[in-house]
C-alpha cells in the first residue's frame, strides 16, 4: 500500500483501478514529399476532428449541461479559426514540412500567444488550442477516438483535457487524479458537474495502470493497493452518502425557511433550455441567472432575435410563473464568439466585457432587449445587466430598453411594458455606490466570483495565486454586507449567485443579512436547501 497526498480539488470518494492516460507523441518535423497530399490529410484529419468534437458536445450537453458543452463548441471554433488554418497550409506548403509537425508547430505558437497574455482565463483558450491540435495529431497518427472503457475506472493524468472526461461510459469515470489543476479550470467544473472526485498535486505514474486505488477528494488522499480494511471502510462511507442523497430528495417541496422563519428563495444558474431539466428535477424555485452568452458561445456567434425569443421563451413557459432572471451578454475575456471581432487587449478581464461590449454594439444590444421584452410576456421574466461600474452605464441601458420597447411598438410586435432591470454587483466600483444604484433598478444581484476577483486583485484561475484567494475576505463580506443594506433600504431584493451563494459556511450569515435569493448550480439547491433549513 502506498499512500499519496495531494489537494481536494472536487469533493467525494471512490475506489477503482487506474486507467494512466498516457501523453499524445510528439509530433516530429518530417519533409513532405507532397505538399498537396500533406494538406488533403490535414484537411481530412481537421474533418474526423470537427466531428469528434461534435460527439463530445453532445455527450458533455447530456452528462454536464449545455454551459459545459459550450467547452466543445469552442474547440470547434478554434479549429475553424482562419489564422490557426494559415498557419497549418503555410508551414505545409512553404516550408515543406508534413501535417503532424504543422498542426504541433501552429497549436504551440498560438497556444503560447493566449499564455503570454498573462490572463488565467486565456491560458484556458491555449490549453484548448493544445487539445484540438494533439486530437488532430493523434488522427493523422491513426489513433482511435478514445477509450470508452465500460469497466468503472479511476483517470490518472498528469495534464488531462475537458476531452478527457468523456473517453468512459456514461458512469464509468469514478475519479480524476492529476498533477496540477486550478479549482476554477474546465476540467474542474465538468468534473464537479458531473460528480467526479478530484485530486491535483500528484503526479501520475505509468506504473499505476490497472492496480487499485482509492481516491478521496475532500482530503486529498491518493492510497494505491488499499487493503480490504479501507475498501469496506469506503463502501460504508458510500451507503451513508446515497443515504443522505435519498434525504435531501424528501426536501422537494419543502420551504427554504429556517428554523426561525426566516426565508430565501433557491434559484439555479443555467446557461441554456436543456439545463432546465436538472433545475426541475431538483426543485429550484426560479432561474437566478440565465447566462445568456451561451446561446452565442453554442452558436459561434449572435444568435438572432426570433432564436433568442424562442429560448427566452421557452424557459419561461417551462417555469411556469417563478422568476426568470436573464443577464445580458456577458462576452469578451474568456468568452469570445469568433475570432478577430474584437482588437487585442493586453488584459481582457478588465477591458471590453460584460456591459461595456453591450453599449459599445447598440443594435447587437437591442436585438437582445426586443427578444427578452417578447419573451417576458410568457412568465415571470427579469433582466439585469453585467459588470456595470456606474449610475450612467445603467442609466443607459435604461434609455436602450425603452428604445427597444419603441422599435417593438413601431412594429406592432406585442410585448411587456413593465420590464423589471436589475445590476449586477461584481466589481467594488458597484458595490460602493449601491446606495445610489439602488435608486434606479428594480433589484440588485451580486456576482461573488467575479466580485471576490476583482476586490482582492487576484485571478481565480491562476494556481500560482490559490493561497491568496480568500472567498471570506473581510473586504469583500463587507461589500455584500453594504449591498444589501443599501438595497434593502431602498425597498429593493438582492440576489447572491457565484461560489458564495452555495457556501453553507455563510448560508446563517446571509440569512441573517435578509438576503432574498442566493443561485446555485441545480446540482447544489437540495443541500443549500437543508443548510437553510438547519439554521436559526
Amino acid at each position: 500500500m502506498q499512500r499519496f497526498m495531494g489537494k481536494g480539488i472536487v469533493e467525494g470518494a471512490a475506489a477503482g483501478s487506474v486507467f494512466f492516460r498516457e501523453k499524445e507523441a510528439q509530433a516530429v518535423a518530417r519533409a513532405a514529399a507532397d505538399p498537396a497530399e500533406e494538406l488533403e490529410r490535414y484537411q481530412l484529419a481537421k474533418d474526423a476532428a470537427l466531428a469528434e468534437l461534435g460527439r463530445l458536445c453532445e455527450k458533455a450537453r447530456t452528462e454536464a449541461g449545455e454551459e459545459n458543452a459550450a467547452i466543445f463548441e469552442a474547440q470547434k471554433l478554434i479549429l475553424e479559426d482562419g489564422g490557426y488554418n494559415a498557419s497549418v497550409s503555410a508551414i505545409i506548403t512553404e516550408e515543406k514540412l508534413c501535417a503532424e509537425y504543422a498542426v504541433k508547430a501552429s497549436g504551440e505558437k498560438y497556444a503560447a500567444k493566449l499564455a503570454a497574455t498573462g490572463d488565467e482565463l486565456l491560458k484556458e483558450r491555449a490549453a484548448d488550442v493544445k487539445d484540438i491540435s494533439e486530437r488532430v495529431i493523434r488522427i493523422l497518427c491513426g489513433g482511435a477516438e478514445g477509450l470508452k472503457a465500460g469497466e468503472k475506472r479511476i483517470l490518472a493524468a498528469e495534464e488531462p483535457a475537458p476531452s478527457d472526461l468523456f473517453l468512459f461510459e456514461r458512469g464509468c469515470l469514478l475519479a480524476l487524479v492529476t498533477k496540477e489543476l486550478s479549482a476554477e479550470a474546465h476540467v474542474a467544473i465538468l468534473a464537479r458537474t458531473m460528480g467526479i472526485p478530484v485530486i491535483a498535486g500528484i503526479c501520475p505514474e505509468r506504473g499505476w495502470n490497472g492496480r487499485q486505488a482509492i481516491v478521496d477528494g475532500s482530503s486529498g488522499s491518493f492510497i494505491l493497493d488499499p487493503d480490504e480494511e479501507m475498501l469496506g471502510e469506503l463502501r460504508r462511507r458510500k451507503a451513508g452518502e446515497e443515504e443522505r442523497r435519498k434525504a435531501l430528495r424528501e426536501l422537494k417541496g419543502k420551504a427554504s425557511q429556517s428554523r426561525s422563519g426566516k426565508k430565501v428563495r433557491i434559484c439555479a444558474n443555467i446557461g441554456n433550455v436543456p439545463d432546465l431539466d436538472s433545475l426541475i428535477e431538483n426543485d429550484a424555485e426560479g432561474v437566478g441567472l440565465f447566462r445568456s452568452e451561451f446561446l452565442c458561445m453554442e452558436q459561434g456567434g449572435l444568435p438572432s432575435e426570433e432564436e433568442q425569443f424562442e429560448a427566452y421563451r421557452t424557459v419561461a413557459e417551462r417555469m411556469g410563473g417563478r422568476p426568470v432572471v436573464i443577464r445580458s451578454f456577458d462576452l469578451g475575456a474568456d468568452k469570445q464568439v469568433g475570432s478577430g471581432e474584437t482588437e487585442k487587449e493586453e488584459n481582457p478581464a478588465l477591458g471590453l466585457r460584460g456591459i461595456r461590449r453591450s453599449l459599445a454594439q447598440p443594435e447587437a444590444f437591442r436585438t437582445q432587449l426586443r427578444a427578452v421584452l417578447r419573451a417576458a410576456l410568457y412568465g415571470d421574466v427579469l433582466l439585469m445587466f453585467p459588470m456595470i461600474i456606474s449610475e450612467e452605464e445603467f442609466l443607459q441601458c435604461k434609455k436602450h430598453v425603452a428604445e427597444a420597447k419603441e422599435e417593438l411598438k413601431q412594429k406592432g410586435v406585442p410585448y411587456r411594458e413593465e420590464l423589471k432591470l436589475g445590476v449586477m454587483i461584481e466589481t467594488p466600483a458597484a458595490a460602493l455606490i449601491s446606495e445610489r444604484l439602488a435608486k434606479e433598478a428594480d433589484f440588485f444581484s451580486i456576482g461573488s466570483n467575479d466580485l471576490t476577483q476583482y476586490t482582492l486583485a487576484l485571478d481565480r484561475q491562476d494556481t500560482r495565486l490559490a493561497g491568496l484567494w480568500d472567498a471570506h475576505h473581510p473586504a469583500l463580506l463587507e461589500l455584500i454586507r453594504l449591498t444589501v443594506e443599501n438595497a434593502h433600504k431602498a425597498g429593493i431584493p438582492v440576489g447572491i449567485c457565484g461560489e458564495l451563494a452555495g457556501d453553507t459556511t455563510l448560508t446563517q450569515a446571509f440569512l441573517d443579512q435578509g438576503v432574498d435569493v442566493l443561485s446555485v448550480p441545480p446540482n447544489r439547491i437540495l443541500p443549500l436547501r437543508e443548510a437553510v433549513r438547519n439554521c436559526e
